[in-house]
């Protein structure tokens, strides 16, 4: 059988639009895998670096660079870990700094135990600190951790039946335990015969002190301790 000329061209053209086509089907598919790929590797918000789902901690600095290693702000969701890391050796220091000063603040008084209580309060004192500096509030705390953190403290050495004090250089995890206590502390004393919300007093201990105000609790007893261990070189 022959192929006149005319029919052999419009074969060849129907060739060359099957392909063309295909060739569109084929990008538009693999257009569509890569959407879907995308949009299975978005970020969840709240995971990550984000406190509370609000505030990254990427561009977070500590001034102190002997505590830098040992402020950690890495959370995952709600800041609760539920003590899974209480009986390891130093497990404290794998918990975000958020978590331990919320733990910090069911110490004593009305919020021992409720933990979702003062996570509220930390959480609203967090929005008021932003709306007020229009600064990322976790930059205030881990400032006022670093003013609050005393370097020296006092130990009884025992000669006989004589006990003298000495001064001894506090290590890093023990100026950020001692830190994130009285900064707890000057929030509770704060609600004492006092109107005043745990959130309010959060506000105000945590502003004083990222500004190295001798008002604030933690600063001051920082100041007493290392006064009294100077006295006692």
């Amino acid at each position: 059988m022959k192929w006149s000329v005319v029919e052999k061209r419009n074969q060849f053209a129907e060739v060359l639009n099957m392909s063309e086509s295909e060739t569109v089907v084929e990008e538009e598919v693999v257009e569509e895998v890569e959407e879907v790929v995308i949009e299975e590797v978005r970020p969840i918000a709240g995971i990550g670096t984000l406190v509370f789902g609000k505030w990254d901690v990427s561009a977070i600095t500590c001034k102190d660079p002997g505590l830098a290693p040992y402020i950690n702000l890495t959370t995952v969701g709600v800041p609760h870990s539920g003590g899974r890391h209480a009986n390891a050796w130093f497990g404290k220091a794998k918990l975000s700094v958020v978590e331990r000063y919320i733990n910090k603040l069911m110490r004593s008084g009305p919020y021992t135990g409720k933990k979702q209580g003062a996570m509220k309060a930390f959480e609203a004192a967090l929005d008021a600190i932003a709306e007020k500096s229009g600064e990322n509030p976790l930059q205030v705390f881990v400032n006022a951790i670093c003013n609050g953190a005393p370097m020296e403290e006092i130990t009884r050495i025992k000669f006989g039946a004589v006990s003298q004090p000495k001064a001894v250089d506090a290590s890093p995890s023990r100026r950020l335990d001692v830190a994130l206590r009285n900064l707890a502390i000057g929030a509770h004393q704060g609600t004492h015969k006092s109107k005043r919300t745990l959130t309010n007093c959060i506000i105000n201990e945590l502003s004083k002190a990222g500004s190295g105000d001798a008002t604030s609790y933690a600063v001051a007893k920082k100041e007493e301790l290392e006064r009294i261990a100077s006295s006692a070189r």
